[in-house]
């Protein structure tokens, strides 16, 4: 039994004592007490789920659940994880109205003759507008080699090659690996976030597929991870095992986590 002092009166007690004999003060539960101070580690999950934006709902029934516990813990965390999950919400709720499309640019050598005593001089000329008929708006997918354009971000899925693999590093039987190649160029006045996992989605005849890595290791080149400063451009490959007789691959890029816009490419046999 270890003694210690009373926080009401300052007269020494027994630490199993539930009060204070002299002022009749509650004594607070040792377990409670080593506990104040410290910061709860469910608030800091809590935090982290909140900062990656697409899992900010874990985040919001972590940081409500720290902050309905009576641990004595410091609670923080949750109240930041909170904030930042609704900053998330309200970015969201902005993009749901937006519903623009990506449109077809095109990207093509004119030959103009231009007659200048009696000699004929060939210029070539490179368009690069978005082209404005209706049934080219109406686009939503795109194949290789065609320069998709939404909001200043143009996207082209440059290559593409198929692979069984190496030595020691093959696809499960039934499967290849499906490796693409994309040139992404940001036209916008801000930095561009790309990530492989989180900004593409790919799927097999309708049915979803999984980003490989070892994929990726038959195939020499960057991935499409990293930033893009305003004006500048990135080109990577991205890899997934797909089973060997697809009929068409649709691979789904958003350059925003909460936009209902997507850039469609597709590839056939």
């Amino acid at each position: 039994m270890a003694m210690i002092y009373c926080k009401e009166c300052g007269k020494e007690i027994s630490d199993k004592a539930e009060k204070c004999p002299h002022c009749g003060c509650p004594v607070q539960p040792k377990s409670q007490k080593s506990s104040n101070g410290k910061v709860s580690g469910l608030s800091v999950t809590a935090l982290v789920f909140s900062i990656l934006g697409c899992t900010f709902v874990i985040g919001i029934i972590l940081a409500i659940i720290d902050l309905c516990k009576k641990d004595g813990r410091k609670k923080t965390l949750s109240i930041v994880a909170l904030v930042i999950s609704g900053l998330w919400l309200v970015i969201g709720v902005a993009n749901m109205g937006n519903n623009d499309k990506p449109e077809k640019v095109e990207n093509t050598s004119t030959n103009t003759s231009i007659e200048t005593n009696n000699v004929v001089e060939e210029t070539s000329k490179e368009s690069t507008e978005p082209t404005n008929t209706e049934d080219e708006n109406k686009e939503t997918t795109f194949t290789k080699g065609e320069i998709a354009e939404l909001n200043g971000v143009r996207v082209t899925l440059t290559d593409y090659k198929e692979s069984t693999g190496s030595d020691f590093n093959t696809p499960t039987d039934g499967n290849v690996f499906l490796m693409a190649e994309f040139e992404i160029e940001n036209n916008t006045d801000k930095e561009l976030a790309i990530s492989s996992m989180m900004s593409f989605d790919a799927y097999a005849d309708d049915y979803s597929l999984n980003y490989s890595f070892s994929a990726l290791l038959e195939k020499d080149g960057n991935q499409l991870d990293g930033t893009i400063a305003a004006g500048k451009k990135m080109k990577g490959w991205i890899g997934w095992e797909v089973p060997q007789d697809y009929q068409n691959i649709e691979i789904h890029f958003t350059d925003n986590v909460w936009s209902n816009n997507k850039f469609v490419f597709l590839i056939e046999k």
